[in-house]
């Protein structure tokens, strides 16, 4: 009999828009043509944030903000390289990403012309298979700040299975 051990792990991130100057949005380590980036001291990808809470979270380690500000403080503010931490953490602990699943609320700008490219990206960093990364939307139908267009809610649930 083989016993798999299999772990799982949520994880959320949000970011208001930016209200002054010029930044671009990034979502799931794409760069989506739109007037206004997120705010926070890296490139704000709530996308690629959600996914690494979900992915420590599922190893029992802590939430990106403890791993993130020491990296900001170094000068690294692009996502990917905190998700490449995230994998190594993964791999360090002896598992093996077996999916991502992502859930983004937004009023705009409407998702669906990007998942095939973020599905790309995010499958890219982590060295799995696109079938392996599950990305879906909503507008939240305007109930949430992030439904009425005030920025963007991500979700993220993440498995891994011991090597």
């Amino acid at each position: 009999m083989v016993i798999v051990m299999i772990r799982v792990g949520i994880g959320q991130d949000s970011h208001r828009f930016i209200r002054k100057g010029k930044k671009r949005l990034v979502l799931g380590g794409v760069i989506i043509p739109y007037e206004k980036g997120l705010e926070g001291n890296s490139d704000g990808d709530v996308v690629l944030h959600a996914i690494f809470n979900a992915l420590s979270q599922a190893i029992g380690k802590r939430s990106i903000g403890f791993y993130s500000d020491k990296m900001c403080r170094e000068g690294i503010k692009n996502s990917r390289e905190y998700l490449k931490l995230a994998l190594k953490m993964v791999k360090e602990g002896g598992y093996r990403i077996n999916n991502v699943g992502m859930m983004i609320e937004a009023k705009k700008p409407k998702i669906e012309p990007y998942v095939d490219d973020m599905k790309k990206s995010i499958a890219e960093i982590l060295m799995i298979t696109q079938d392996m990364v599950g990305i879906t939307a909503t507008s939240g139908e305007g109930l949430t700040a992030f439904g009425r267009g005030m920025g963007i809610q991500a979700f993220a649930i993440a498995t891994v299975v011991r090597c």
